[in-house]
């Protein structure tokens, strides 16, 4: 499949700078394949949408202030990005304003920089990174996002449910959900489950290859709770819905199928890149954003609704006014 095929035009100003004052206010186009139509709510009617019995997956991930500014001892800025641990105050990251060498960072330490793996090894010394990244380090918003991270970011990129640190991104089809909305699902029998993908580099990598088929996904780490595993096998074996929130869920759901339509318990890591002909096995509706053009959220969502009828979606969404990417509107596909 060629990656011009999931390209579009958008206007700028709908790219959303700042969350609504309400998570719940935001906008909800339903796209129904089976009828192949769609219909436009607020977040706040997605109860409506559920039935007694469904099953809900949730990502508990907790983002954490990924990005670190420092100098060089020349006095030049950097700026450096921590993607993923991989030793004792050791982190892969990405780095701007220098390619080698050591950066001056806040209380004390300092980073030795040097070239890893496509990226960036760093190796911090001075205290313990982890435990001073909340005073030292700042939400990093994506880059479309055209303003530095504010306080109320802290609180607002991240879910009601967030938990269990790891993230450097927002699994951002679930900051729409408020407690209260969560409580009124469950009223209406449904059950309310939770698995961990730590959002990395992988999900936002940029995809360069014409033919997405050869596009490589780096690895991210999950954890699904035996829990939600029996839960889930459950659920399928009765012919009752799995609803997955966001393409973080569906990937660690789809990476752990076994047997077709059962669910393995455990951690893994997975690098399951899902686009238009992937065969689901495990989710039957997917709560979603509106995913920036040629990445891999988009084409994920076009596997599950079809690539026409999404981007005929995405057109009305335009059409309407609906906000893009991140801090944007929502899409429930049945």
């Amino acid at each position: 499949m060629n990656l011009s095929e999931f390209d579009y035009y958008l206007p700028k100003e709908q790219i959303a700078q700042y969350p609504l004052t309400e998570r719940d206010s935001s906008r909800l186009c339903i796209v129904d394949r089976r009828l192949k139509r769609c219909e436009h709510r607020f977040f706040r009617d997605i109860v409506e949408y559920f039935r007694p019995g469904d099953i809900i997956v949730l990502n508990d991930t907790k983002v954490i202030p990924a990005r670190l500014y420092g100098v060089k001892p020349s006095g030049g800025k950097t700026e450096i990005l921590l993607l993923k641990e991989i030793g004792r105050n050791e982190w892969e990251a990405l780095v701007k304003g220098m390619h080698k060498g050591v950066v001056i960072i806040k209380e004390g330490i300092t980073a030795n920089v040097s070239p890893f793996n496509g990226v960036f090894k760093v190796r911090f010394k001075g205290g313990d990174i982890k435990s001073l990244l909340d005073r030292i380090g700042v939400i990093a918003l994506p880059p479309y996002i055209k303003r530095g991270a504010d306080e109320f970011d802290k609180k607002r990129y991240q879910t009601v449910y967030a938990d269990k640190e790891g993230a450097i991104a927002a699994p951002t089809a679930g900051l729409h959900f408020t407690d209260e909305i969560l409580n009124a699902i469950r009223r209406k029998g449904v059950e309310v489950k939770k698995l961990t993908l730590h959002v990395g580099y992988g999900t936002f990598k940029p995809v360069r290859e014409a033919d997405i088929r050869n596009h490589m996904m780096d690895e991210e780490h999950y954890e699904i709770p035996v829990a939600t595993a029996e839960a889930l096998n459950v659920a399928k074996a009765q012919g009752r819905r799995v609803i997955a929130v966001g393409t973080t869920v569906t990937r660690a759901l789809e990476s752990s199928s076994i047997e077709g339509k059962r669910v393995q318990p455990g951690a893994g890591e997975t690098t399951l890149f899902i686009y238009p002909g992937y065969n689901f096995r495990i989710v039957d509706a997917l709560i979603t954003n509106l995913h920036q053009p040629r990445t891999t959220p988009m084409m994920l969502a076009a596997a599950f609704a079809g690539l026409n009828l999404l981007r005929r979606a995405y057109v009305e969404c335009q059409r309407l006014g609906y906000r893009f990417f991140s801090y944007g509107d929502a899409m429930l596909i049945i």
